[in-house]
């Protein structure tokens, strides 16, 4: 019985872990999609790079605690995590601004639920 309980344990962590990364992602997307610049890194502005870079350290570090929950659960990668990491840097003129990429994302997110791992 202790290794179920073990395994629970773990479970609701991931959950845990894995909620508050949403909530945060989703806090960062709202704000961008409102105009702030810097969550994507399209421009090469650093002081809006800086002032999301501790944002996108808390992500990192959420997304490296859901994983090793998810490896002690034997379940694949969180996969939200790199495919954001992916949507940032620099961009093609032509490409949509940080606010329209910003509430795609949320619109995505916001009508998946649960709202945690998506594919």
């Amino acid at each position: 019985m202790a290794k179920a309980d073990r395994f629970e344990k773990f479970e609701q962590q991931r959950i845990s872990l894995e909620a508050e990364y949403h909530a945060a992602l989703l806090a960062a997307l709202r704000a961008t999609a409102a105009g702030k610049w810097g969550l994507f890194a399209h421009k090469k502005d650093k002081g809006a790079i800086a002032a999301t870079a501790p944002i996108i350290e808390e992500l990192d570090d959420l997304a490296a605690a859901i994983d090793a929950q998810r490896a002690k659960l034997m379940m694949e990668p969180f996969s939200l995590h790199p495919k954001f990491m992916a949507s940032r840097g620099p961009v093609d003129p032509s490409h949509v601004g940080e606010p329209k990429q910003a509430q795609t994302w949320l619109d995505r997110l916001e009508t998946s639920r649960p709202p945690l791992d998506v594919t």
